[in-house]
């Protein structure tokens, strides 16, 4: 009988292969806490009321185009265990959107991943900082991305963050809810 060796990851990733994530384009991305615990605030009459843990997460999202200037943030929605967020990639001198992959080479701190990495770090760094704790885990290991691809998917997404505090007793991300998702068991 063979046995198998055991695989370090078992991670299936959900990125685009062909694409090139220093692209110039909209990208909708969401952050989850780690275990989906609330810990950035809380939704009262469907409007997100931020505590000092959001408030760093608010900062941190906001000084992103200062301190990349590649990157700009067309709208964003903190709730209490994740953040939505559509980043733009620009390029240098913020030229024309396209959306074909090229080869070119470009530095890995422009990409999507890196630029999410950074703003991870940053908002751990500060809550750190705040709570004189350095073992707290805040962030999930990975991140939700999607390309956007039009003006109507770019409208779509724009219209679920700006509604997502009124839609949060019904959301999937809702601790309430997690258990409640039947497709959440099946295989």
């Amino acid at each position: 009988m063979e046995i198998l060796p055991k695989l370090k990851h078992h991670r299936r990733s959900v990125r685009l292969p062909c694409w090139d994530y220093s692209e110039e384009g909209y990208y909708f991305v969401t952050i989850c806490t780690e275990k989906r615990k609330c810990i950035l605030g809380e939704i009262k009459e469907g409007k997100m009321v931020l505590n000092e843990f959001g408030k760093i997460v608010d900062r941190e999202i906001l000084n992103t185009p200062n301190i990349r200037n590649n990157i700009g943030i067309d709208i964003y929605q903190i709730m209490p265990n994740h953040v939505h967020v559509i980043l733009i990639i620009q390029s240098e001198g913020r030229g024309v959107m396209h959306y074909a992959p090229t080869n070119k080479l470009k530095s890995p701190s422009q990409t999507l991943g890196a630029v999410i990495r950074g703003i991870k770090s940053a908002i751990t760094t500060n809550i750190k900082r705040m709570i004189n704790n350095q073992n707290i885990i805040i962030w999930q290991r990975n991140y939700y991305e999607h390309i956007i691809r039009n003006n109507h998917e770019l409208a779509i997404l724009r219209e679920y963050i700006e509604n997502n505090p009124a839609q949060w007793e019904i959301d999937e991300e809702n601790p309430k809810n997690l258990f409640a998702n039947k497709s959440f068991f099946s295989k």
